[in-house]
């Protein structure tokens, strides 16, 4: 009997020779079937690297102007930069660091007098309303950009930089912290990892190196992302927090402030600058802020509370009594490290959630689930994973952590939901290192208060509640972000009005932030190439 026919007539009395027969097929998944279940997001942006190869051989590249051309190598990778390095660089577009090196200038500042002629200057009404959202601007003055502004220098702005940078379109970059990828940096455990493996984390035009493991670990990540700007020359505006972005009826305008600490022994959080751009995009991700939801009596609490982003390790917890409230991949992660430090842990669910291991007889279930989504609907895919699932870690029900009635796959589409990957924490709650709780009801001075009546006492208290958009804060719009989560009205949407887009918002990881990037750097190409040259050919044919 075929897959499919075992799957047609399945009831909980089935599971096992359903398992059986999957079981059977599964060691005969090669890795051309592994890398046919991707083919899709690279495709996209081989596609889209071809094409912008490509369009360097068309008649109307050799017109780009020098001063373009010389603008795009500041911050072109080292291959890009032999490739116009016949192209005369205007130097005084470029100014010395403290190092004695050039940079480019990649603003026209108002305040700096006069600007010169571009076709992407805005015009001098629009100077009037430098201060619509009544925010001051300081002696900084208004910085008009040629191209894009992007907001974040996390995986999202880098993916995009790096993209922009291929098709030679100039760009600014602000971040908020003093580093790239700032929550990798300052909010994660030390034992984190990839959960899926590396070749779905990629980011567009540069691959993990092959001497990294399937799951590379929080440093390797990190050391990755800074080869990443380094090789593509990213050089982001650091300390530049976002506190203002709308759309005048010409260009977004963006005001900023400087967060850095101290300088001179003066704060500088007054310190604002206002950029212009045609084009916003927004990679400020789905992280943004930590969620703390407030629970009755936490006030009262005598004990530590805080969220699983300062959470580093469990060495500093050892003997003391810790709750770990989630029960996401975050939750399910630290409360396995603090047992593998011999704390006292225990979890609290409080919803129910779908489980599943990270790998099948040596196969990531998340390449399983791609392969199987070629040959049945995701419903049947769903209980195929179940039943798998069912045969791995057991019955999740019978140790506190209950099933939703839609399959996990199911979830993800509708709701942006992810299963938790099981790395070992389901084999802790089963051995007892591990105590699972339902909801709690309130906190009291030495502990908590559970819905099912039982009081337990307490030294630490973790929050494991995940992260939240901060878009809604400073973006002064209401169409194609919703002020509710932060997140893009229409799932899987990267484009809005207006030069608008949002980097790394899908719900869909690292694949996703790669996916949006060469979208959104393939639709900005485009545009830009349309400003750049069009008005210059309507100019030559009216001089002819």
């Amino acid at each position: 009997m075929c897959v499919h026919q075992h799957v047609c007539i399945y009831n909980r009395s089935h599971r096992v020779t359903i398992a059986i027969t999957i079981f059977k097929h599964i060691p005969s998944i090669s890795r051309e079937f592994e890398r046919a279940s991707i083919a899709r997001a690279p495709s996209d942006m081989d596609r889209f690297i071809t094409q912008t190869e490509g369009r360097r051989d068309r008649k109307h590249i050799p017109s780009v102007s020098r001063e373009f051309a010389g603008a795009s190598a500041a911050r072109a990778s080292p291959g890009m930069e032999r490739s116009i390095a016949k192209s005369e660089v205007r130097w005084d577009r470029f100014v010395e660091t403290g190092k004695g090196e050039m940079v480019q200038d990649p603003l026209t500042t108002e305040t700096g007098g006069k600007m010169e002629h571009d076709l992407l200057m805005y015009s001098p009404r629009s100077a009037a309303r430098a201060t619509a959202t009544g925010i001051p601007i300081g002696d900084q003055g208004v910085a008009v950009l040629r191209g894009p502004l992007i907001v974040g220098a996390g995986p999202a702005g880098l993916a995009c930089a790096a993209m922009l940078t291929m098709g030679l379109v100039p760009y600014v970059i602000l971040e908020r912290d003093m580093c790239i990828a700032s929550t990798w940096h300052r909010r994660t455990y030390d034992r984190l990892c990839l959960h899926l493996p590396k070749r779905y984390c990629q980011l567009p035009l540069m691959p993990f190196p092959h001497s990294y493991p399937t799951y590379p670990v929080r440093q390797q990540f990190l050391a990755y992302l800074d080869e990443y700007k380094r090789k593509h020359g990213i050089r982001p505006f650091f300390n530049m927090e976002v506190v203002s972005a709308e759309y005048d009826g010409e260009y977004w305008c963006v005001r900023t402030k400087d967060t850095s600490d101290n300088v001179g022994g003066s704060m500088l959080s007054s310190c604002t600058m206002e950029y212009r751009s045609k084009w916003l995009i927004v990679a400020t991700g789905e992280n943004a802020e930590p969620v703390v939801p407030e629970i009755k009596g936490m006030r009262s609490f005598k004990g530590e509370v805080f969220h699983s982003s300062d959470y580093r390790n469990g060495e500093e917890f050892q003997g003391k009594n810790v709750l770990v409230i989630g029960c996401g991949n975050s939750g399910m992660e630290v409360s396995l490290d603090l047992a593998n430090y011999n704390v006292h842990t225990s979890m609290v669910v409080r919803d129910s959630g779908h489980v599943l291991p990270r790998e099948i007889l040596g196969i990531s279930t998340f390449t399983l689930s791609l392969w199987l989504q070629t040959f049945f609907n995701i419903k049947v895919v769903d209980q195929i994973l179940l039943v798998l699932a069912w045969f791995i870690l057991g019955d999740t029900r019978r140790i506190g952590i209950p099933r939703p009635n839609l399959g996990p796959m199911e979830l993800k589409q509708l709701s942006g939901k992810t299963p938790v990957l099981d790395v070992g924490t389901i084999a802790k709650i089963k051995s007892g290192d591990i105590k699972v709780f339902p909801g709690i009801k309130s906190f009291q001075e030495d502990g908590v208060e559970f819905i099912d009546g039982r009081i337990e006492s307490f030294d630490v208290v973790i929050f494991a509640t995940g992260y939240k958009s901060n878009v809604p804060y400073w973006l002064k719009e209401n169409e194609f972000f919703s002020r509710k989560d932060g997140f893009p009205c229409r799932p899987n949407e990267w484009k809005g009005k207006n030069g608008l887009y949002a980097a790394g918002f899908s719900r869909r990881g690292l694949l996703g932030v790669s996916m949006d990037a060469t979208k959104i750097a393939n639709d900005i190409i485009q545009s830009y190439n349309n400003i750049i040259f069009h008005p210059m050919d309507i100019q030559r044919s009216q001089d002819d």
